[in-house]
């Protein structure tokens, strides 16, 4: 396994190979060393030796540089996994996933979302047919604001809280309630040049062409800010179908942290890793397939098309598939 990128995402995904036996390999321009020594794997000094030394790669670098990486590991006949978002728009998007289906290598966009517990159980809930159909969805998620003057503030960089954080939840809402036929984004304080405040909240309302609506939030706030999530479903009755987290359950880390805490062992990381391991040495589908992680990027660009219309826009599911080959 190759892993390209040393950042904060990269321990969850090295604990996780590493949990299935995989021998691991990173490269990275810096932050590699601290990864060698604390996981004891091996580090490549060049992509190209990362490369040659990998059987599958995992992109887990900034996004505006996901296409280039999955590009060059495409090319040389790896598979591919790529942390979300796939790409900084669709059309980039859309190549690499095209890219990897003109190669015959497999393309796993990483919405690790689909592998948390809660979010399962809502789905397995609504696919059963022992509830009523979806109506209202809500869907929160907030944490600290990542570190000030990184790119992830800059949205010509492919940065900012919808494209970045809420792009979970916005996978989550097509996951749960089909495809999507108008978008609502709104964000407060709004971006100045391009660069998004902190703190800042934004909310994206998607209706789908099923009926159903969904409400999401998403929040970068200050350093002391816990991260937490929630999810609640309702039929067209306001019967409550899902909800977490109960009043036994709620919020979950320390002050700070921008990822929930989990042991290797049972870290949804680890089960989409090895869902990704299974679907390769099997050649079956896994839950989360290229052109999700194309529809996402869609999605969010087009709440950012809203945001800078001030008014909802139409959006085609059927005009983003007709980007894939």
């Amino acid at each position: 396994m190759g892993l390209i990128g040393a950042g904060g995402i990269a321990s969850v995904h090295i604990a996780g190979w590493l949990q299935l036996g995989a021998v691991v390999t990173v490269y990275s321009r810096s932050g590699a060393a601290g990864l060698v020594a604390e996981h004891g794997i091996a580090e490549a000094h060049s992509l190209a030796e990362l490369l040659a030394a990998a059987d599958v790669v995992s992109v887990l670098t900034p996004t505006p540089s996901h296409h280039q990486y999955a590009m060059a590991a495409i090319a040389a006949g790896k598979d591919v996994v790529c942390e979300k978002p796939l790409a900084e728009n669709t059309a980039r998007a859309a190549e690499i996933a095209n890219a990897a289906k003109a190669a015959g290598v497999r393309l796993f966009p990483a919405h690790v979302v689909r592998f948390f517990p809660d979010y399962v159980k809502a789905r397995a809930g609504l696919a059963d047919g022992a509830g009523q159909a979806p109506a209202v969805l809500r869907l929160s998620r907030s944490s600290a604001g990542p570190a000030d003057g990184s790119w992830f503030y800059n949205e010509g960089l492919g940065g900012g809280i919808i494209r970045d954080q809420m792009i979970h939840d916005i996978d989550q809402a097509c996951w749960l309630a089909g495809d999507v036929t108008r978008v609502h984004g709104v964000q407060t304080p709004p971006s100045v040049d391009g660069m998004v405040p902190r703190p800042v909240t934004a909310a994206v309302t998607l209706t789908h062409a099923g009926g159903a609506v969904s409400h999401l939030r998403g929040e970068w706030g200050p350093d002391s800010l816990p991260f937490s999530t929630s999810i609640s479903i309702e039929s067209a009755d306001g019967t409550l179908l899902f909800s977490r987290p109960g009043e036994a359950d709620a919020v979950v880390n320390a002050p700070g942290d921008y990822l929930p805490v989990q042991s290797a062992a049972d870290s949804p990381y680890t089960l989409q890793i090895a869902e990704f391991a299974g679907a390769l040495a099997s050649g079956g589908p896994a839950r989360v397939t290229p052109a999700d992680g194309v529809m996402a990027v869609a999605l969010a660009e087009a709440a950012y098309a809203s945001i800078a219309a001030d008014a909802p826009v139409d959006f085609s599911a059927e005009q983003v598939r007709a980007l894939l080959d």
